[in-house]
């Protein structure tokens, strides 16, 4: 059986499902004490451990680093970890308005690091779907999104951030899935520990909460090990500007997780918004299976992605 695009977008649908809610257990370790950057640092090292225990033979092809690697962890590192920080600190809806500016950032990035060109088509997609995130996010009340604290500044910077990674990861083609999973999560725990002097909460008032929830810590960890993997699936495996689209599903997971997990009122805005983002990936996947199509005829497969997918944890 061939694995055709729908594998990988399914993955990413997948990941978007789960960081659409993963912003919930966050919440609730902020609530019992642990500030954001413990808490990257918690959940993300556990995910560093199991998700390397797991795929350990993956660690020697990490070796030595290529520079693109370290960069990959660099940019997701301080994404994620600036995404934490802000959702917990400032105004969530315009951190999130300012981080979902990342599709505008992927366009340039995807054209200069892959020679990646929207044709008329991708930029009709691309348009719908950021009209459909920013129906989702926008509040008049909040004016214009540009940042006017610490916290808008880090939604801004972590969707930069992120923007720049996923282009990364479709370029470290010669790395596995695993692989890239293993740069991220170290790249969130080694900024997370860059970061611990700025933390107002000691060390030992920290742990001793983190033992107190550790349950839930070691389920966020297992969560980020799923997605990691998922995302790098999905990521390496599609063109970055028709990922970026697919990866605004997670604005509608969160809107109905809010809903049911915080208590928060779905407004029309956010049907409308939804439903532009769901029929953005729909097309997106139309014109990708079109595009597919044509280029059969024209040239051989490029091999089975089952394939692919089954030497996720042989060595190199």
């Amino acid at each position: 059986m061939k694995a055709t695009s729908s594998l990988p977008a399914a993955a990413l649908l997948v990941g978007a499902a789960t960081w659409g809610v993963v912003w919930y257990p966050y919440r609730l370790l902020a609530q019992s004490g642990i500030d954001g950057i413990w808490a990257s640092l918690f959940t993300y090292g556990t995910a560093l451990v199991a998700g390397g225990l797991m795929f350990s033979r993956h660690w020697k092809t990490l070796w030595p680093l290529h520079p693109l690697a370290l960069l990959l962890g660099i940019s997701i590192g301080w994404s994620n970890l600036a995404y934490v920080m802000g959702v917990l600190e400032g105004e969530v809806m315009r951190v999130l308005l300012l981080f979902y500016l990342a599709p505008l950032w992927t366009v340039p990035i995807a054209r200069i690091v892959l020679d990646e060109r929207l044709d008329r088509n991708g930029y009709l997609v691309m348009a719908l779907a950021f009209a459909g995130a920013m129906a989702m996010l926008w509040r008049p009340e909040l004016g214009f999104p540009w940042p006017a604290a610490r916290a808008e500044w880090l939604g801004l910077a972590a969707g930069l951030l992120f923007a720049l990674g996923n282009v990364l990861v479709r370029r470290l083609e010669f790395l596995s899935d695993p692989a890239k999973s293993i740069v991220i999560w170290a790249g969130v725990t080694v900024a997370a520990l860059i970061h611990l002097p700025g933390s107002k909460l000691g060390a030992e008032a920290a742990w001793a909460a983190a033992f107190d929830h550790a349950g839930l810590i070691a389920a966020i960890g297992g969560a980020l090990v799923v997605l990691g993997l998922a995302l790098q699936y999905g990521l390496s495996r599609l063109p970055a500007n028709r990922a970026i689209v697919i990866l605004l599903f997670e604005l509608v997971v969160a809107a109905v997780a809010s809903h049911y997990l915080a208590g928060e009122v779905l407004r029309v805005q956010d049907w409308i918004g939804g439903a532009l983002i769901v029929t953005a990936t729909v097309a997106s996947g139309i014109g990708e299976r079109r595009r597919a199509g044509s280029d059969v005829a024209s040239k051989p497969g490029d091999g089975d992605e089952w394939d692919q997918w089954d030497e996720w944890d042989n060595s190199r």
